[in-house]
């Protein structure tokens, strides 16, 4: 709904107020986060695309990787995607 801020009849629906959360990052297993639009996670489960780009050493690499595997799948709206890596091991 960014698109929708300044839409005055949308106003009541919509918060430019973000959800924040702080989480620990577990070096010994957390190895990085996919932050993706909901066009992703319409065709792909969190699962599928860990295990989609789990081997992958570039995060930009494993980033278009999944642009692509979502395209592949069906995927058909504006497909958003970046990976931040943790540790070198991606």
């Amino acid at each position: 709904m960014t698109r929708a801020f300044g839409d005055g009849k949308l106003k009541e629906h919509i918060s430019s107020e973000p959800d924040v959360m702080v989480e620990m990052i577990d070096p010994d297993t957390d190895q990085f986060i996919i932050l993706a639009s909901d066009s992703l996670w319409k065709v792909m489960s969190n699962e599928d695309a860990f295990d989609r780009i789990r081997e992958f050493d570039d995060a930009q690499e494993a980033s278009k990787e999944l642009i692509k595997e979502a395209l592949a799948r069906g995927g058909n709206d504006d497909i958003s995607c970046i990976v931040v890596a943790f540790h070198s091991s991606l």
